[in-house]
């Protein structure tokens, strides 16, 4: 089976959920994952998935959390790493999702090579967020599809 890398970005603690229960819904498949909420990128195994995972803060921002990993991904090359992102927000917003959107591009441009498009969760239509990101795995993401226990 697969390696995930989860790298979480998060203020409030939704995205932490999030990344808990996708990490058990690919354990139960079989898959290693590592969790990582202080992420740096030059610390984490590029032979592996990377699922991010991530809020938007403020006007668009990054949470505090993730802002070197972002930084950093501008100065690697990531090619062929497979990748996706997962961002969370609020659509009252007119940011709505947009550090995941940026984190995207951001693995775009390092050469990374994405799994998916960008999952987008409403936190007001989706009040616990991590249901819809298990749902979302199961039947959108590559090392899920046809795996299902």
């Amino acid at each position: 089976m697969a390696n995930v890398q989860i790298i979480v970005g998060s203020v409030l603690g939704a995205s932490e959920y999030v990344a808990d229960a996708l990490a058990e819904k690919l354990r139960e498949c079989q898959h290693e994952v590592d969790i990582h909420l202080e992420p740096d990128a030059n610390e984490i195994a590029r032979h592996d998935h990377w699922i991010i995972c991530s809020s938007t803060h403020g006007a668009g921002d990054f949470p505090d959390n993730i802002q070197r990993f972002a930084t950093q991904l501008n100065q690697l090359k990531l090619d062929p790493l497979p990748f996706c992102v997962i961002a969370l927000g609020d659509s009252s917003y007119d940011t709505f999702c947009e550090a995941g959107n940026k984190l995207h591009q951001l693995m775009l441009k390092s050469g990374a090579k994405p799994q998916t498009d960008v999952f987008e969760i409403d936190v007001l239509q989706h009040p616990i967020p991590e249901d819809v990101a298990v749902e979302w795995l199961a039947q959108h993401h590559p090392l899920m599809v046809d795996k299902n226990p």
